[in-house]
């Protein structure tokens, strides 16, 4: 998939701003911005660097302000906006194409009769990013002028004022903005750099007005670089924590390019791909699915990996993780990398459950979740039925027998097996542990206190996975037949009738939820250890009932709604303060990655091939519309299902790949 701009879409500040890239390093770090150099997030910077990978996010330099003098006139390539909504400079207009080459970010400036290309990448395993410039034509000597303005910051905002110290280092600078802060490298392949110390103060961010995180900015002028070039001349700025990173713009660009065709490559080489290939947008994510893996080193474990949320502010969060690890792993071609990563999550089970999350402040890991756990066995399910890897279940079988035991007996936050239904209840008051799991201070948006439904076929999935590990492995797996069993049995509680749908949470404090919500969608989408003939939760009616419900009232060109429009909580706009985003989160708002258990589940009941692909195909359409080449966490409710959250979310990316590769392999 080529993504490519012209003039219609550079050159209009609505649309150039609205349009965000992204690259990352594979330790945490990552650098972003909009297309039109417009910053509109505290997140955007051209090194946000990983200090404690792959945590200790740290916006070390913001951008490089590029300025053209030629034939006498100045020519300012970045745009600025101040607070009070005052555009200086607008430098956009000079923006004659942007594409993305792979993953790399590539600009072309047109000015007078010149044309100068810039290209950002960064070094994999480093915090370094390269800034590139190359004149491709011109008829007089091109004078350019970079402001390197930088920060030393947490990625969530606020500045750093203080005792600034910026030194001569060879080809460039050294910054430190304390004596406790990590120092850090400005350099240039060619031309002069000059210190400076000059702070700009309100820079207006309109992204973080909307969210109501903060509308302004500051940031401090370190250096500028200033250099004359001549048709075919090139430029490498480098901005790193290294003190030596590479200067050789042809070499540093081709280990990038060699890199992405690695990925592409495996992506290739799958028997999906080779069998039926692949559109360009799909080959596209599987780039953008990269991403999201980065390196996580634990005790016994100095390659473990783990799985960014998403970009630009989350981390490596246990649900996600093992939501996404079968895309964005076995889909592609790279099941081996879901190894270490499973393995990295098996080191912090702690009483039959998987961490929420990694706080990056380096706190111990927070448990306050249901689900991650039962996500984990579907994880190693995919990937063991890709690498028929029964060492690794040998390794990880007492652990998940001790999960199994845990959740019968009751471990954290009142969640254990009703032996009454064979169903798992899970909930106190103001604790969130279900993937709806908005909370601002102490109120939880969706409680979901009692028996979640999709908790319940995650359960149900387990235990079938368990019974099958147990019979590869020689084990006794009477005991998880019978468990599912019950579940079974249990499990009709939550059917509707006379709504033709499931219960959303039975037995919650003020009774059965009926709430229409998508959670339902897993009781058909789930693959139950894959047996081919594995009993079902539902029956063929139901589930038919089940997604043609949902597909009428929740299914939009991007996803599932949280929430029906008809009930009195929905909220289909997606915005303003913490209080007003959380409250609409997961009351209405679109999520991305549900659109992957819908296909699956359409799948299922209507073995539609050309539709299942129809589904999938508008995230094409906003693969160039939001987070470029990468989908959004997040949508409004109401048309036209704006992009929203994070610009790039793993789960999302991973639930299209897995969907797609599912749907050619039953061609």
């Amino acid at each position: 998939m080529t993504i490519r701009f012209g003039r219609s879409i550079c050159n209009y500040l609505s649309t150039a701003e609205s349009r965000e890239w992204l690259i990352t390093n594979g330790i945490g770090g990552y650098a972003c911005g909009t297309i039109s150099g417009q910053l509109t997030r505290h997140y955007h910077g051209l090194l946000v660097a990983a200090l404690h990978p792959p945590v200790g996010r740290t916006l070390l330099v913001t951008r490089l302000e590029e300025t053209v003098d030629y034939r006498n006139q100045q020519t300012p390539l970045f745009t600025n906006r101040w607070a009070g909504g005052e555009l200086i400079p607008a430098g956009y207009p000079y923006i004659e194409s942007f594409q993305l080459e792979g993953a790399i970010p590539c600009w072309r400036y047109a000015i007078q009769d010149a044309v100068l290309s810039k290209r950002i990448w960064m070094q994999q395993g480093e915090n370094t990013t390269y800034s590139c410039y190359t004149v491709h034509r011109c008829s007089a000597p091109l004078h350019l002028a970079l402001k390197a303005v930088v920060n030393y910051r947490d990625h969530h905002g606020g500045y750093t004022d203080g005792d600034w110290v910026v030194k001569p280092h060879a080809n460039g600078i050294s910054v430190r903005a304390n004596s406790q802060a990590v120092p850090f490298y400005l350099l240039s392949s060619n031309g002069d750099v000059t210190s400076c110390s000059e702070w700009f103060h309100d820079y207006d961010l309109a992204i973080e007005q909307y969210r109501g995180t903060g509308d302004r900015d500051s940031h401090l002028h370190a250096a500028t670089i200033t250099v004359t070039l001549h048709e075919g001349d090139r430029l490498l700025i480098a901005v790193s924590t290294s003190p030596n990173p590479c200067l050789d713009a042809e070499r540093t660009l081709g280990d990038r390019r060699r890199y992405e065709e690695e990925i592409l490559d495996h992506w290739d080489r799958t028997d999906t791909v080779h069998v039926h290939g692949s559109p360009a947008w799909i080959r596209q994510l599987a780039l953008a699915a990269d991403q999201f893996i980065v390196n996580r080193p634990v005790e016994n474990e100095p390659d473990g990996k783990t799985v960014i949320a998403g970009y630009p502010w989350f981390g490596d969060w246990g649900r996600d993780t093992m939501i996404s690890l079968p895309g964005l792993t076995v889909a592609t071609g790279r099941p081996k990398l879901a190894r270490p990563i499973l393995r990295t999550f098996g080191k912090y089970l702690s009483q039959g459950m998987l961490p929420n999350l990694f706080p990056e402040s380096g706190q111990k890991p927070e448990y306050n979740t249901v689900d991650a756990i039962l996500w984990y066995f579907e994880a190693i399910r995919a990937y063991v039925d890709a690498t028929h890897d029964i060492e690794l279940i040998q390794d990880l079988y007492p652990a998940l027998v001790d999960v199994i035991n845990w959740h019968r007996n009751g471990t954290r936050y009142r969640i254990q097996l009703d032996p009454d239904d064979g169903l798992i209840y899970a909930g106190e008051a103001g604790v969130q542990l279900t993937w709806m799991d908005a909370k601002v201070g102490d109120w939880v948006v969706t409680p979901r206190i009692g028996k979640p439904i999709e908790i319940n076929a995650l359960w149900h999935n387990a235990l079938l996975i368990m019974e099958r590990f147990a019979q590869w492995l020689g084990k006794p797996s009477d005991d998880y037949q019978h468990l599912a069993y019950r579940c079974r049995q249990g499990f009709q509680r939550f059917w509707m009738a006379t709504a033709g749908y499931c219960y959303d949470v039975l037995d919650a404090p003020e009774g059965n939820d009926v709430a229409l919500r998508p959670n339902q969608i897993f009781a058909v989408a789930l693959p139950y250890g894959t047996f081919p003939k594995a009993p079902a939760l539902l029956s063929l009616e139901q589930q038919r009932s089940v997604v043609d419900v949902v597909a009428q009232h929740l299914l939009t060109s991007y996803g599932l709604r949280s929430l029906a429009p008809s009930h009195p909580d929905y909220n289909g706009q997606y915005g303003g303060s913490v209080y007003q985003r959380d409250g609409a989160y997961h009351q209405g708002t679109v999520w991305g990655w549900l659109l992957g258990p819908f296909v699956s589940a359409h799948l299922r009941v209507h073995n539609n091939l050309t539709q299942a692909r129809e589904l999938l195909e508008p995230m094409a359409d906003h693969m160039s519309d939001g987070g470029l080449g990468t989908i959004s966490e997040i949508f409004d409710g109401n048309p036209s299902h704006s992009p929203r959250g994070c610009f790039a979310q793993a789960w999302s990316v991973s639930e299209v790949l897995r969907t797609w590769t599912d749907i050619e392999r039953r061609e």
